[in-house]
């Protein structure tokens, strides 16, 4: 692969990110003091400076136990037990002459329980094991020096070595982006393991480092690298590159984060700055905790009463023992003369009554000791796995997709599942599939598009009424339809209006052209084709954009080829009916945000017209139309709270031509917006962009379905009526967050909404300045006063009968969480209906888990897909981990 450039595109010219173009801000000033201390020695790891530093190495464990630990640990967990010390105590006195009963009797029962509770234990814990070697023997490509690459497993890699990843594989540590297969050094980054999301991220390495394009060139590389330390933040970091004395700023935008994995891109070269139990993933899991259910707990404290109990029967008989003891013997006469107290032990000398009463009391606690039901935990362990063999063998909860039976992890926790009173579950592969599907679109004031969403399932089921009625029946239509075709991935769109080219025939076919031509042409996806096949395939930066490529393919627009200056298509033409290839010379690309809620494409037509193609949130793209581009305004606005109704994601789709003087003056200025580098570069790219992106003419509007998993909004109203709560802890933008709420029936039309963020004009201020203590101080404070906004619409609500949902984000997170809010916010939480958290982290989903538990004291459940979502299901009382798409790890 060294020097195989197969993709030589300069996407960097006609993007708008930022990154390779960083600059230097306040929190760069912070390097080298606390907490922003490490330097790597790029490319040299075996040098004298780096020996002395003494990172740790790249191996990562997460069993329970290790060989110096099991014994200790796994005992402790044994005698947690009462009822196992109790007869560890038996045990030990059965060895002296106190004991009614041979040793053999006691010992024997209480190593047999256990030993087979530590055996069990212990095969747990070595399905963890092995899933441990198998990480940590896998193999990239390390550079050995002198220009050569060779494998290495990953747990040998150290500080400061220099990978190559290629296609399709995971980081093995938390990299620094240096190269790439793309000339300007891009590459996509899909991180489900980490956050949830789906989508493709882009990165981008600096402009010095971006000519390293292959193995020979890292010959004579150094650098050194100093940034933050270790931490859990898996959104920020700051560092900067010392190359020939020079210093170049790092931030996100170059960081690769071990777990995630390359899409879409050849192969990258990055440099190890985070290994093991450094790197950010490892930082954000929690250690697999010993889990007691209810059962077991509430067994403890009957045998604390069967114990009390045993404690008073032996005293009682203990003191009369005594009694008649001290009478056996009195002025030479023998009471009980058998037992001969004149020449007798300790144990029924009536000179020594008071001693004697107290060794019949042990003698009484090991005599009675069949109150204490030893067998009864036996009983238990073998009824527990008894039903983790029938939970492994339910034909009913058989994933025949996927070949995947159900695994009970762990037998403690059976019991458990019937005393759930709150759900904490993850969003993207839990509640959804991670797939989009075209579905419906609104073209020139006309809705197109017969298909059936889940939620409208959901509501045409409880619900007997005529439109109820009709929806079943063109479900029933819908379902005949789909067996006589084919399925394709992201496309679910029946209407035979516009199907098999016959748009053409339709009033207002010219703006059905214009309208598929946008959603073929605006986009960043890359097309793969598939060299045996011949079909074309799209990597995408989200699955919403895949599933647009994927509808204008399906109705006559095929986009199958992008160089770094043009997008070709193949269009079916009204005239001729049939389809011509034409290519579009891609001027800009003006991204995506969530601030800006739209993106742009500029393109030249063959005709050598110049096209400015828009598609965005309602909210920002109505307010751009022009006054003579709104004809099919308010039918539009009608359709699109329609399918908002139906649960699906929408996204409103205008163009507008520009002339020559008006382009260039636009180009010049976002030109040097781009190459800016101080701190106010975003928001410069977004006025240039603002000023071209406005008198827009509305072609119409899309509507995706992110696919819920078969029956998600009849269980969760299952639930909700058994008086479960539920809460969703996603990674996933507050935007996707909501939108999947409503289609899961989660939110509900006519639901307030009490939403906390931290993204405030104030507090942007403030980060633009770079002063972090008063960030964080604006940010707590703009969170507590959120709360009691909330807690007071809470009150005013309860006596209205009104269902909340109190929507926060990853960052307000952070300060609800904090010692002194964290009660508020729980009281707010738990006052409402339903609880979305958006943009969580690992450690924070694991964080409000455990709030809930504590707090409530209630037994919860957390249900999760990814990796990034262990800490979670660990911190519950029952993790149940959903063998889905994100990624696998062994969850408890």
């Amino acid at each position: 692969m060294a020097g195989g450039r197969r993709k030589r595109q300069h996407f960097g010219r006609i993007h708008a990110f930022s990154c390779g173009r960083a600059s230097f801000n306040g929190e760069h000033s912070l390097i080298g003091g606390p907490g922003f201390s490490r330097i790597v020695f790029c490319n040299d790891p075996e040098c004298f400076e780096a020996g002395q530093l003494k990172y740790g190495g790249n191996y990562v464990r997460t069993t329970k136990y290790t060989l110096a630990t099991y014994f200790p640990k796994a005992l402790f967990e044994q005698f947690r037990r009462v009822a196992n010390i109790y007869f560890l105590i038996c045990a030990i006195l059965s060895f002296t002459a106190l004991s009614p009963y041979s040793a053999y009797s006691t010992v024997f029962p209480l190593v047999v329980v256990v030993g087979v509770t530590m055996g069990k234990e212990a095969v747990e814990d070595w399905r963890r094991k092995r899933q441990d070697i198998e990480m940590n023997n896998r193999k990239v490509k390390y550079h050995r020096g002198d220009g050569v690459f060779d494998y290495a497993k990953w747990m040998d890699l150290k500080v400061g070595d220099v990978v190559k990843v290629e296609k399709d594989e995971f980081f093995p540590a938390d990299l620094i982006l240096l190269s790439s297969s793309y000339d300007d050094a891009i590459c996509y980054v899909e991180t489900t393991n980490l956050d949830g999301e789906t989508n493709l991220k882009l990165k981008q390495a600096l402009d010095v480092t971006a000519n390293l394009l292959d193995d020979s060139r890292f010959e004579n590389f150094r650098a050194i690298i100093k940034c933050e330390d270790p931490n859990a933040n898996l959104y920020s970091f700051v560092g900067n590159l010392q190359l020939e004395e020079q210093q170049f700023p790092l931030t996100p935008q170059q960081l690769l984060l071990r777990d995630s994995k390359l899409r879409n891109t050849d192969y990258i070269y990055g440099v190890v700055i985070f290994t093991g139990h450094d790197t950010k993933v490892i930082q954000n899991s929690t250690a697999p905790p010993s889990k007691r259910s209810k059962i077991e707990r509430r067994m403890d404290k009957l045998v604390y009463l069967l114990f009390s109990a045993l404690v008073f029967l032996s005293f009682i008989g203990s003191v009369f023992f005594g009694i008649t003891t001290s009478k056996d013997l009195e002025n030479g006469v023998m009471t009980r003369w058998y037992l001969r107290p004149d020449d007798t032990t300790i144990y029924y000398d009536p000179k020594r009554a008071p001693v004697a009463a107290i060794l019949h009391f042990l003698t009484a606690l090991m005599l009675y000791g069949y109150l204490i039901p030893i067998s009864l935990y036996v009983s238990i362990e073998i009824v527990k796995v008894l039903q983790s063999v029938f939970i492994n063998q339910d034909p009913h909860m058989y994933y025949e997709e996927g070949d995947k039976p159900a695994r009970a992890r762990t037998s403690n926790l059976n019991e458990e599942l019937g005393q759930v009173d709150t759900i904490l579950s993850d969003k993207t592969g839990t509640l959804t599939c991670n797939s989009m599907e075209f579905i419906k679109c609104s073209i020139a004031g006309t809705a197109y598009g017969h298909g059936i969403t889940e939620v409208e399932r959901a509501l045409a089921r409880g619900k007997e009424t005529p439109l109820a009625q009709e929806v079943v029946e063109d479900e029933d239509n819908v379902e005949e339809i789909n067996e006589t075709k084919p399925s394709i991935k992201g496309y679910n769109f029946i209407d035979e209006r516009i199907t098999n080219g016959n748009w053409v025939n339709e009033p207002r076919a010219d703006v059905i052209q214009n309208f598929l031509r946008l959603l073929a042409a605006c986009h960043t996806a890359i097309p793969e084709v598939d060299d045996e096949t011949g079909k074309i395939s799209y990597e995408a930066e989200s699955p919403d954009e895949a599933a647009f490529v994927i509808g204008a393919r399906e109705l006559g627009f095929e986009f199958y080829e992008r160089t770094q200056t043009s997008i070709s298509l193949h269009e079916l033409d009204p005239m001729s009916g049939r389809k011509v290839a034409r290519t579009y010379k891609l001027m800009n690309i003006i991204e995506f945000s969530s601030a800006r809620k739209r993106m742009s494409v500029i393109v030249r037509n063959e005709e050598g017209r110049l096209l400015l193609l828009s598609k965005g949130a309602d909210s920002v793209m109505f307010e751009r139309l022009a006054q003579d581009g709104r004809e099919f305004e308010v039918q539009t606005r009608l359709h699109i709270n329609e399918y908002a109704d139906a649960g699906l994601r929408t996204l409103v789709l205008a163009y507008r031509e520009l002339d020559e003087e008006e382009y260039n003056e636009f180009n010049e200025e976002f030109s040097q917006a781009k190459n800016l580098v101080s701190a106010d570069r975003e928001e410069i790219i977004e006025e240039v962009a603002e000023r071209i992106e406005k008198d827009l003419i509305l072609l119409g509007a899309t509507a995706v379905e992110d696919k819920l998993q078969n029956g998600v909004p009849e269980c969760i109203d299952k639930l909700a009526q058994a008086g479960i709560k539920l809460w969703v802890l996603t990674g996933d933008k507050m935007e996707t967050a909501i939108n999947i709420g409503f289609a899961c029936s989660l939110l509900r039309q006519g639901m307030k909404q009490i939403i906390i963020n931290s993204e405030t004009p104030g507090i942007r201020a403030l980060e633009k300045a770079g002063d972090k203590s008063a960030v964080d101080e604006a940010a707590k404070a703009n969170v507590i006063q959120q709360i009691s906004e909330g807690k007071a619409l809470l009150n005013v609500a309860s006596e209205d009968s009104e269902a909340l949902a109190l929507i926060i984000d990853g960052k307000s997170l952070i300060y609800a969480l904090e010692d002194d809010v964290k009660d508020m916010f729980l009281e707010l939480a738990i006052g409402c209906a339903s609880v979305i958290c958006c943009r969580s982290s690992p450690k924070q989903k694991a964080l409000v888990t455990r709030l809930v538990k504590v707090k409530t004291g209630s037994t919860t459940l957390a249900i999760g897909d990814g990796a990034n979502d262990v800490g979670m299901l660990q911190e519950a009382d029952i993790g149940v981990g959903i063998s889905g798409v994100e990624g696998m790890q062994v969850n408890a």
